[in-house]
Formats: structure tokens, sequence, C-alpha cells
């Protein structure tokens, strides 16, 4: 191990393989994370149409929510001794959900792309939940299971509002 990353390496009782596992695993929630974010940001931001003020107002609570999970995650990578994203284009490389950089997209087209990005970002919740608890890491599986709780919430509401009776 380098100088530089026996500096950077938390003492904790996980072990070795535990800290790599775990903190991976938080290392690409972590970039999921800001890919959420971001594209609940853009469709808050380029919100149109009848239900403007609703859904303007229930995109800006989402972002609020996913990015408070963000320091969260982090903070929790480098408590049992790894390391996390340093740059956008580490997130760009890590990231699993899509981007949507497309100059218009529909309210409809953008409550059901981020009911399904919640959905799926409750997946990998549920993934890095099982490395975790694998290591018996109980503070990060604790941290994951109020995370999957409001990711569901979400993904509900959107499901909701998207919904054609």
């Amino acid at each position: 191990m380098s100088t530089r990353a026996a500096a950077l390496r938390i003492p904790n009782d996980l072990g070795q393989n535990a800290t790599t596992d775990i903190s991976a695993a938080l290392t690409g929630l972590l970039a999921d994370t800001f890919a959420l974010y971001l594209k609940t940001k853009n469709f808050h931001w380029h919100m149109s149409g009848p239900h403007f003020r609703d859904y303007h107002l229930l995109l800006d609570e989402q972002g609020d929510q996913i990015f408070a999970m963000t320091d969260a995650i982090a903070e929790r990578a480098r408590k049992v001794g790894g390391t996390t994203l340093r740059s956008v284009g580490h997130i760009a490389r890590t990231q699993r959900l899509l981007d949507n950089d497309a100059e218009f997209v529909t309210p409809e087209d953008m409550i059901a792309e981020l009911a399904g990005d919640n959905r799926q970002m409750a997946g990998y919740l549920r993934a890095t939940h099982a490395v975790a608890e694998e290591h018996n890491d109980v503070a990060t599986t604790s941290l994951i299971e109020v995370w999957i709780d409001e990711t569901e919430r979400r993904a509900w509401f959107l499901f909701e509002i998207g919904r054609r009776h």
C-alpha cells in the first residue's frame, strides 16, 4: 500500500475485504445518487404545462431529499476505510442511471422517467444493502433502509401523478 493510500486508510473492525466491497458499492450508489439528483433538478428547472407549480415544487422537494443522501453516502464510504468519488468525470464513469440531455421532455415523460429511475435506484440501494449485510456492517444497512423507504415513496408519488385512469 502506498504512503498516500495508507494516509487515507481509516482503521475499523470490518476488515480489508469489507472495506473494499462496501466502499465500492457505496461509491457506485453515490454516483447514481448524483445522477438522479441532477436529472430531478433538470426536470424541475425545465418543467412546463398546466401542472407546472405542483410538479415543480414536488421535484424540488425530491431533489433536496436525494441531495441530502450524498454526504452521508460519501462519509460512510470513508468511515469504513475506503475512498469515494473525486470528480464529475468519476461520477460519469461510475453511474448506472442514464442521463437525459434532451432539449425538451414532456411533463408526462419527465414524471414517468423519474418514477422508473427511482425504482431502479431502490434496486441499487438493495444491492448495496446486501453487500453491507454480508460484511455485518449494520451502520450502513441502517442508513440504506431509510433511503430505500424514501426512494420507494418518491417512486410511488411519481407513479401516482403519472397514472392515467
